[in-house]
């Protein structure tokens, strides 16, 4: 009798539904210890996130982000590398977006500018994720630690920047001038209006549209290619791949190099989509937070998204929850946020071996 298999949807869908209810019913003792009705918090999260346009387009910008990051930290994990750089990425990155907007602001159209500032977030980014991916392949250097390493230089070297050189004259906040609205990427109420759609006003805008072609070129780019294959290969068994004839330390290098190229695009979503300027702490923890993301999305583009979509309705709702019971404090809906974390990461495994015991006995009857 040949081995039953597990459904593949019981590892993609139904492991990390269970593990996101098991983290929900967490939160709702958390919130019964506080002597308020989790139904009702949960009635408010959810309205908060999804029950009117503005939350909506709240709960899509904070997943644009989160989609960016996550991507960026899957199509390094396929390959076996755990990429924790993230945050530093997406803050060089977001550095190069804002270089290209501020120097062609006052020059170029929209048309001009959108090219060329993917083209800066992405170099910047992939130039950030250069040196620990070098390090990596040639000298051993393990690549978790020289990223978060990388994290605090990013953020050190931005501080040095904004205070010493990009700084607006005149200004005591460290952010540059603003740029003019030929750098601005247009609103999604704004892009949806000539067509006869009326949503309401909120930061959501066409950075969204550009994370979604990006997860339809990493989708291509893992399972569709040859390149994929090989950066699939490295991850699953990188002494089989090199004995395969394949390059492992120069797979590793562009494997990051395009991770960091999909972090830097968060710059395009807060410097170029709702800030319209450079300024310090513009990432706030995305790149953290799309390490979540790629594990609670399975590596895969669409998981990703939901996952992202997930994160973005706690930090929008979450927000809804706070203001409308006071005794529900910011830092508790963090706590609600690192329980989802946890049990869809580091506890992910808790159940999986019964869960997927009861559809292999299943099969085998």
């Amino acid at each position: 009798m040949s081995q039953a298999k597990v459904p593949a949807w019981v590892s993609i869908a139904l492991i990390p539904f269970i593990n996101v209810m098991l983290a929900f019913i967490v939160s709702a003792l958390v919130i019964l210890a506080l002597g308020e009705d989790p139904i009702e918090a949960a009635g408010y999260l959810i309205y908060g996130a999804f029950g009117y346009d503005e939350g909506i387009g709240y709960t899509l910008y904070y997943a644009t982000n989160l989609i960016f990051t996550g991507l960026a930290v899957s199509v390094a994990f396929k390959a076996g590398l755990f990429n924790i750089g993230g945050e530093g990425q997406a803050y060089i990155g977001g550095l190069g977006v804002g270089l290209v907007c501020l120097w062609l602001d006052s020059t170029m159209s929209l048309f001009v500018i959108v090219p060329l500032a993917i083209i800066g977030g992405a170099l910047f980014g992939a130039a950030w994720a250069y040196i620990p991916a070098y390090l990596q392949a040639r000298r051993g250097s393990h690549v978790v630690i020289t990223t978060i390493m990388f994290n605090f230089i990013a953020s050190s070297l931005m501080v040095y920047l904004m205070v010493n050189w990009l700084k607006q004259d005149g200004r005591m906040s460290p952010n540059s001038r603003t740029f003019d609205e030929s750098a601005w990427l247009p609103y999604m109420h704004e892009m949806l209006a000539p067509f006869g759609i009326e949503i309401s006003e909120s930061p959501l805008n066409a950075a969204f549209l550009w994370a979604l072609i990006c997860c339809v070129f990493v989708w291509v780019l893992i399972w569709h290619t040859r390149w994929g294959f090989q950066l699939r290969t490295i991850g699953t068994n990188a002494t089989a791949a090199l004995y395969a004839g394949i390059d492992n330390p120069k797979v590793t290098i562009w494997v990051m190099l395009i991770s960091g190229a999909l972090a830097g695009f968060v710059g395009l979503n807060e410097i170029m989509g709702v800030n319209h300027s450079l300024l310090l702490n513009f990432t706030a923890g995305y790149g953290f937070a799309g390490i979540a993301v790629s594990l609670m999305g399975r590596n895969h583009p669409v998981g990703i998204v939901i996952a992202a979509i997930l994160f973005g309705a706690l930090y929008q709702g979450g927000a809804e929850l706070a203001f409308e019971i006071p005794s529900i404090t910011p830092e508790i809906v963090v706590v609600i946020q690192g329980l989802v974390i946890l049990f869809s990461g580091a506890l992910e495994n808790m159940l999986k071996g019964r869960i997927e015991g009861l559809f292999i006995r299943k099969s085998v009857a």
